[in-house]
């Protein structure tokens, strides 16, 4: 089993107050607002980037894995992910998240990498503990 860490401090109101969150294993450091999440305030992160972070990354090694697990000799993957946040029934919502892929691989087709994608999508661990939100996927072999 592996443990992993971070915290998160909120000073003030919910509209006019500011967090820092931290990392423990490198003790990086990171800002978010009200306006950073809700608004379009891109100068500072926002819990729905951290979980899109989070899930670009876990993809990724997923994939990897899957690619070399399959025979395959993964040189690059790289996933951004594009995490909705929406109002729905009067609260808010991560309502999608689309992983958008591109991977350098050596000796595979595209349907083949879309359908190793398409598994590693499901069965990441980020995706896993996110099953009660949309997840997309594009793939696209470079």
């Amino acid at each position: 089993m592996s443990k992993h860490y971070a915290n998160a401090i909120w000073e003030g109101n919910l509209a006019k107050g500011k967090g820092v969150y931290t990392l423990k294993s490198n003790e990086y450091k990171g800002e978010y607002s009200f306006t950073s999440r809700f608004e379009d305030n891109k100068k500072l992160s926002s819990p729905e980037e951290l979980i899109g972070a989070a899930h670009a990354s876990c993809f990724s090694m997923a994939l990897s894995h899957t690619l070399d697990q399959s025979g395959y000799n993964p040189v690059k993957i790289k996933t951004e992910a594009d995490v909705t946040l929406s109002k729905t029934e009067g609260s808010f919502s991560i309502t999608e998240i689309l992983l958008k892929t591109k991977g350098e691989v050596s000796g595979i087709d595209e349907n083949k990498f879309i359908e190793l994608a398409e598994d590693a999508k499901e069965n990441c661990p980020v995706s896993k503990a996110l099953k009660g939100t949309n997840v997309k996927l594009e793939a696209q072999l470079v």
